[in-house]
């Protein structure tokens, strides 16, 4: 398994030993998505040493500013799309080959209910993630005769140091709002694990081209 950082090697590392513990091959890879160079090293380094890809899940992600779309300048919305839409589409074509070649392929692209609520001073954000959509769902059409699943998980708010930043821009904690969310929590990372591992086991065999919210039906109070 090939893990992806940009700058948090430390991390990347404790999930490569996670992996090498459980019993299985891991390697971390630094490479930012937006840098179409970096990636293209990394996908030679990762079919020299692992072989040919058959699962991603396209996870990077920044955060927009919080401004409205008047006040936001353009780079930062070319920004966001960088990241969230053109690198991701990138790296899908790079290794869309050696997934078609495989007897089975999984793409799954973790999203944000944001695209739902499209909640203000949050365009960037909510229009890269919305457009990244659309192309998971048109890319499940295009290569289903391939054998290849493309499925998009979009989560809630989650306890991430991303979410707490979120949070705390609008002066509250994750902790603090817990109480008002489903369940009496805002949703972990496990939560957003296990959907991916369904989708990608042979109980998601036959599904592709699907969106699947995580975020407990819907915050009571939501910060959408």
């Amino acid at each position: 398994m090939a893990v992806n950082y940009r700058t948090g090697s430390a991390a990347a590392d404790e999930v490569v030993d996670e992996i090498v513990c459980a019993g299985g091959t891991a390697a971390a890879y630094g490479a930012s998505i937006s840098d179409d160079i970096a990636v293209a090293d990394m996908c030679t380094e990762i079919a020299a040493e692992l072989g040919v890809v058959d699962l991603l899940v396209s996870n990077a992600g920044t955060a927009s500013r919080g401004k409205t779309v008047l006040s936001t300048q353009m780079p930062e919305f070319q920004s966001l799309f960088d990241v969230h839409v053109l690198g991701p589409i990138d790296l899908i074509r790079r290794l869309l080959p050696g997934m078609r070649a495989a007897e089975r392929g999984d793409i799954i692209v973790v999203s944000s209910a944001f695209t739902d609520a499209a909640p203000a001073r949050c365009a960037p954000y909510t229009m890269a993630k919305a457009a990244i959509e659309a192309a998971a769902r048109t890319i499940a059409k295009e290569e289903r005769l391939h054998g290849i699943r493309v499925n998009i998980v979009a989560p809630g708010l989650v306890a991430t140091d991303m979410g707490e930043r979120l949070v705390s821009a609008g002066g509250d904690t994750l902790e603090n709002l817990a109480d008002t969310y489903p369940f009496g929590r805002v949703c972990v990372p496990a939560d957003v694990a296990a959907a991916v591992a369904y989708l990608a086991s042979g109980d998601g065999s036959y599904v592709t081209g699907q969106r699947l919210l995580i975020d407990g039906g819907g915050p009571e109070q939501s910060m959408l």
